[in-house]
């Protein structure tokens, strides 16, 4: 198994996002008790929507793109590659699905390591050599050891109750708390908390995704393996029919590669460069 070393500044990026989201969520909290207005449905409906989604978030997204799960005798070379790297990982070995379209991706999903499940596109199978395609599954499994979907789950529950009150607004509380402009205070303090929840729940997927770049790195013990396959997957997304990427575009925050390009803040990726560039510098420092 190898040594998980850290990468010390990424590590105090994401702590600082974190703890900046903690305290806009406190913030919110406290001025949304202080009005006293009567939300206390929304944040219960919002929580049993979130729990649904954190205990069967694997099996919404693989039903989401037509993931199916295949067992060792359907696809012995893919569980033998998973099985090994995650020998090296430390990790049990997650579910194996595949998806059957022309687009060249790849994601995990589970709320835990023992119930994760990593999914690949015969797009991808396709086009990817094996070390390419050892790189990507490597950084899908650095993904679950990171247990990135529960952790972007829980960073996002307040957000998205602030986004329901933002939209909602004029159905909750009551004649009183109308009459006296509590609701235009509350959806003014939810409209500020979702727009900065949003922008740093952005940063700290973009954060994670270098973290399992660099974990893929780690694992496979090879960096270069990775940047040719995510230039090889970015250089073939231009030419899939924009049919084929609308079917699985609700999938884009799990995707190694998202399918469409988004302004570098509101993205849940890093851009290529600046991922190929920390993988060159991992390169250097592993040689």
């Amino acid at each position: 198994m190898v040594r998980w070393s850290a990468d010390r500044g990424l590590q105090a990026r994401m702590l600082l996002t974190m703890f900046l989201l903690a305290a806009v969520y406190l913030i919110f909290i406290n001025v949304i008790m202080a009005m006293g207005v009567g939300i206390q449905g929304v944040v219960l409906i919002m929580g049993v929507f979130l729990f649904i989604q954190y205990f069967y978030s694997d099996k919404i997204a693989l039903a989401s793109v037509g993931a199916r799960i295949v067992s060792e005798s359907e696809a012995p070379e893919l569980h033998e590659l998973v099985g090994r790297l995650c020998a090296i990982a430390g990790l049990p070995k997650p579910g194996i699905a595949i998806v059957r379209t022309d687009v060249p991706n790849a994601f995990a999903t589970g709320r835990s390591q023992s119930s994760s499940v990593v999914a690949v596109t015969t797009g991808l199978l396709r086009r990817l050599d094996k070390s390419e395609l050892e790189a990507v599954l490597a950084h899908e499994l650095s993904h679950i050891k990171n247990r990135d979907v529960a952790v972007m789950t829980i960073a996002s529950f307040l957000s998205t109750v602030a986004s329901v009150i933002v939209q909602n607004i004029f159905f909750l509380g009551d004649r009183r708390d109308r009459e006296s402009g509590s609701l235009i205070a509350v959806w003014i303090v939810s409209l500020v908390v979702w727009i900065v929840s949003f922008i740093l729940i952005r940063a700290l997927s973009r954060y994670r995704e270098f973290s399992a770049d660099r974990g893929s790195a780690i694992i496979t013990g090879r960096p270069s393996a990775l940047v040719s396959a995510l230039m090889k997957i970015s250089g073939t997304m231009a030419r899939i029919p924009k049919e084929d990427l609308r079917r699985v575009e609700g999938m884009n925050a799990f995707f190694i590669i998202p399918t469409g390009a988004i302004a570098n803040l509101l993205s849940t990726h890093p851009p290529i460069e600046a991922r190929i560039a920390a993988l060159e510098r991992l390169e250097r420092e592993i040689l």
